[in-house]
């Protein structure tokens, strides 16, 4: 009951959240565009011609009216009219929505799937006595710190040479589009979830082996073992645990700036999701197709914190008690 009470608390205020962000995104890009009409309408543009258009778009109304009209449609998928194609916005971006969120979810896996057995792996191995441990601590400590310290961007454009180039494993560029090749196009995201996934791994398991020995090293895991416990099997049942609540928060902040790296990514494979569409529509002026895109990032970054407060609740006993007092 409590952690119900809780989990609606942080959905009331996810929402109220998402209404400022969209207030505030859609007054600066009100202010900025100027006069949408005028712009839409380019040479074309008389003072007949803006009037009747800008009552056609809603624009002689007051903000707080175009604001409350927008947010309505926003739930029901009008997002308004994009001045570069005249085409309705979530028409154009639905399809670049699914691309990039399947991208983030596979880049998310491919982080969850590798960085914890890796991260506990490395707990494993350090400080264990015989030089080939140490050799092998030294070798998974260098290897880690040069998947940190490359940029996405650039890993991308090495697997995009090595398996599109060389091996052929995929064509680069050539993006196959869920509706027509599911399969080829996950397979395709794949190559551009690598790259996105490989720092953060790589920062995910050096973060979850050094809180898994932080916790080796505390007084409830030495009188555990102590007592004839199977070292492994406390780290199974009650190290691991304790250690996942600072790992699911590291998890929440990769899941938001999968969304910023994808931007770039995106550019480096050649595929059509939010990030192309996002910089093709800022270069255009197109604020309608900004101002939705942003409201969508900024949602998926909220949301994300939101999930990952929830999960700790529920993993430790402590928050529960101490954000429920």
């Amino acid at each position: 009951m409590m952690t119900m009470k809780y989990t609606v608390r942080r959905i009331a205020m996810l929402l109220a959240t998402m209404v400022i962000v969209s207030f505030l995104a859609f007054a600066a890009f009100t202010i900025i565009s100027g006069d949408p009409a005028t712009a839409m309408l380019g040479t074309e543009a008389t003072p007949e011609r803006v009037a009747a258009l800008r009552e056609e778009l809603g624009l002689n109304q007051p903000l707080l009216v175009r604001y409350g009209q927008w947010l309505l449609g926003f739930f029901t998928g009008d997002l308004g009219m994009s001045y570069s194609y005249r085409q309705p916005v979530w028409d154009l971006i639905a399809p670049k929505v699914r691309v990039s969120l399947w991208l983030s979810l596979v880049s998310f896996v491919l982080i969850t799937a590798v960085s914890i057995p890796l991260g506990l792996w490395s707990a494993r191995l350090e400080g264990r006595p015989g030089l080939l441990w140490r050799v092998l601590e030294a070798v998974g400590t260098v290897f880690n710190q040069l998947c940190m310290a490359i940029p996405p961007f650039f890993i991308g454009m090495i697997l995009s040479y090595g398996f599109g180039i060389v091996l052929k494993w995929f064509v680069p560029g050539d993006f196959p589009g869920l509706e027509q090749d599911f399969a080829g196009s996950l397979r395709y995201l794949l190559f551009a979830a690598a790259a996105i996934a490989i720092p953060r791994a790589a920062m995910t398991v050096r973060m979850l082996g050094s809180v898994i020995n932080g916790e080796m090293r505390r007084d409830y895991v030495r009188t555990a073992i102590s007592r004839g416990n199977d070292r492994s099997g406390v780290l199974r049942r009650h190290v691991l645990k304790n250690a996942l609540t600072p790992v699911v928060t590291l998890l929440a902040q990769t899941m938001a700036e999968i969304v910023a790296v994808s931007i770039v990514v995106e550019q480096v494979f050649s595929i059509p999701g939010l990030g192309r569409m996002l910089v093709a529509s800022i270069s255009n002026r197109d604020y309608p197709v900004v101002q939705a895109i942003v409201v969508i990032l900024a949602f998926w970054v909220v949301l994300a914190g939101t999930v990952a407060d929830i999960l700790n609740q529920t993993i430790d006993p402590r928050l529960r008690l101490g954000g429920e007092s």
